[in-house]
C-alpha cells in the first residue's frame, strides 16, 4: 500500500502561516505601535476595573481552585498559575463589562480575547514588550479578518457568536508566534485553534454577564493559548484546515441562506499594509457599544443648550435594531439604554461609577426620567455605515425640540482617541484598584513599552 500524499496546502495558508511565523521579527510602522500600545492599556485597564465585578471575581474564584505551574499572572490579585488559566481568568476579567475594545467590521471584541492570550504567553515564554506588542497587532490581524472571511453580520444571523470565534484565531495567533512556532508548526496552531472553535448567540440572554464573559474573551484566550501551548510541546496537526476536504470553510459555508460563500482570501487580504488594529474601536463610555453614539449625541446636546432633566418632557434615541434588542430596558445598568440615557441628564455625566450603580435602578429621580425614553430600532441606522450610530431626540417643556445625529462616535476608527485620552480612562479606571501611584506606573510602562526586557516586569504593577 503506498503511503498517502501529504495534504496540499493552499497559498492562502503558506502567505498565513508565513506571516505567523515571522511576525515577530516584523517591526509595526510607528502609527501601528501607537495604536496598538493605546488598545493594550485600554484591556489592561479592563482587566483590573473587572478584577472586582461580578464576572472577574467568578473567575478568579475558579482559576484559585486549579493550581499548577507559575506561569503568568492572574491581573488584580496575586495569583500567578499557568498560562492558558491566567489566559482564561484575564479574559473573563476584560470583558467582565463593556469596557473593553470593539471591531465593528468583524463583530468582535478582539482585545479582551487576544491580550490575555498574549500577555500570558509573553510571561510564560519571558518575551520583551516589543515582541508583546508585535504579537498584539498580529492577533488583530487574523481575528478580525477570519470573521470577515465568513461575513460576519450573515453570520450572525445564523446564530453564531462572531464574539468567540475570531478571537479564538487570534489569540492563537498571537501566542503561537509567541511560542515560537515556525510556519509548518502555525499551520498546526490554526487547525487546533478551528477545533475549538464554537459559539452561539444565545449570550444575549446572559443577564449576569458571567457566560458572557467566557464567550467574548476567557474561552479565546485560554483556547488560543492551549492550542499555542500543544504545539509548542510537539503536538502536530491538519496541513491547512481552511481548504480541502471538510476544511472549516465548508463547516460554515452559509451561502444556501445567505447568498454569500466564505471568502478564505480575506485571511491574507492587505497583510504587512493594512492592519486591524487601526479599525478597532476603544470605548469613550464604559457602557454597551450601541449605548456609544446616543450618550455622545445626548452629551453634546446636553452642554450645548444646558438642559437639565427637569427640561425634558419626552427622549427619543434611534439605534440599530440589533443595538436595540440588546440595551432596551436591561436589567444590568451598563448595559441598559433607557437608564444611562435618564443618568446622563440628571447628572449631566456618565461615570464608570455611575454607570454601574446598581442601586441608582431604583433612584425615584432616575426612574422619573427614565419613563420619559424611548428607544427606537431603526432599519436605516441598521444599514448605515460606519456601524453602531445613534440619533437622540430631545423635545422639551417649553416647546422646543432639539436633534443630533453621532455618526463617528469618539473612539472609533473614524474618530479616534488621543493618548491623552486613552491614558486618562485608563487611569481613572485602575487607580481605585491598584492606587494612583501604580496605575500611573502601568500607564507610563505601556507608552514605553518597547523597553521592557520581560513580561514579567509587569507582575508588581498588576497586583492589586
Amino acid at each position: 500500500m503506498k503511503p498517502k500524499a501529504k495534504s496540499e496546502i493552499s497559498p492562502v495558508m503558506r502567505e498565513l502561516s508565513a506571516y505567523i511565523a515571522g511576525a515577530l521579527k516584523r517591526p509595526l510602522p510607528e502609527e501601528v505601535a501607537e495604536k496598538t500600545k493605546h488598545h493594550v492599556l485600554d484591556t489592561l485597564a479592563a482587566m483590573v476595573s473587572g478584577s472586582r465585578l461580578l464576572p472577574g471575581e467568578r473567575a478568579i474564584a475558579y482559576v484559585n481552585t486549579l493550581g499548577g505551574a507559575r506561569q503568568a499572572c492572574v491581573i488584580g490579585t496575586r495569583l500567578v498559575t499557568t498560562a492558558g488559566q491566567a489566559a482564561l481568568a484575564n479574559g473573563m476579567l476584560a470583558h467582565a463589562d463593556e469596557t473593553d475594545d470593539s471591531h465593528a467590521p468583524s463583530l468582535t471584541h478582539p482585545g479582551c480575547g487576544i491580550v490575555p492570550a498574549a500577555l500570558a504567553m509573553a510571561e510564560r515564554e519571558r518575551r520583551g514588550g516589543a515582541e508583546l506588542l508585535r504579537a498584539v497587532a498580529l492577533g488583530y490581524d487574523i481575528g478580525c479578518r477570519l470573521t470577515l472571511a465568513l461575513h460576519p453580520y450573515e453570520f450572525r444571523e445564523s446564530g453564531h457568536s462572531t464574539h468567540s470565534f475570531g478571537p479564538t484565531f487570534g489569540a492563537a495567533a498571537a501566542a503561537g508566534a509567541l511560542a515560537g512556532v515556525n510556519a509548518d508548526q502555525a499551520r498546526w496552531l490554526l487547525s487546533y485553534a478551528a477545533q475549538q472553535c464554537s459559539g452561539v448567540s444565545c449570550w444575549m440572554r446572559d443577564e449576569k454577564h458571567v457566560e458572557k464573559a467566557f464567550d467574548f474573551g476567557g474561552m479565546p484566550a485560554r483556547n488560543g493559548v492551549a492550542a499555542a501551548a500543544m504545539v509548542a510541546a510537539g503536538c502536530t496537526g491538519v496541513e491547512d484546515v481552511f481548504s480541502g476536504e471538510r476544511n472549516f470553510f465548508v463547516a460554515y459555508d452559509e451561502t444556501r441562506r445567505t447568498g454569500k460563500a466564505p471568502e478564505p482570501e480575506r485571511l491574507v487580504r492587505g497583510l504587512g499594509s493594512a492592519y486591524e488594529v487601526m479599525n478597532t474601536n476603544i470605548k469613550r463610555w464604559s457602557v454597551g457599544s450601541p449605548i456609544q453614539a446616543p450618550l455622545d449625541s445626548l452629551l453634546e446636546l446636553v452642554r450645548a443648550h444646558g438642559i437639565r432633566a427637569g427640561d425634558v418632557e419626552r427622549l427619543t434615541v434611534r439605534v440599530a435594531r440589533q443595538g436595540a434588542n440588546t440595551t432596551d430596558n436591561r436589567t444590568m445598568p451598563d448595559i441598559c439604554m433607557q437608564h444611562l440615557c435618564a443618568v446622563m441628564l440628571v447628572d449631566g455625566i456618565v461615570t464608570f461609577a455611575s454607570a454601574h450603580d446598581e442601586a441608582r435602578m431604583k433612584d425615584p429621580r432616575v426612574l422619573a426620567v427614565r419613563s420619559r425614553v424611548e428607544l427606537i430600532g431603526d432599519e436605516a441606522l441598521t444599514r448605515a455605515m460606519p456601524s453602531r450610530q445613534g440619533i437622540v431626540e430631545l423635545r422639551l417643556k417649553n416647546g422646543r425640540e432639539l436633534r443630533h445625529h453621532t455618526k463617528a462616535v469618539r473612539g472609533t476608527a473614524e474618530n479616534p482617541m488621543t493618548r491623552a485620552e486613552v491614558d486618562e480612562k485608563g487611569f481613572h479606571l485602575m487607580a481605585p484598584i491598584l492606587s494612583k501611584k501604580r496605575a500611573r506606573a502601568l500607564c507610563e510602562a505601556v507608552w514605553a513599552i518597547e523597553k521592557l526586557a520581560d513580561a514579567r516586569r509587569l507582575r508588581p504593577l498588576l497586583r492589586a
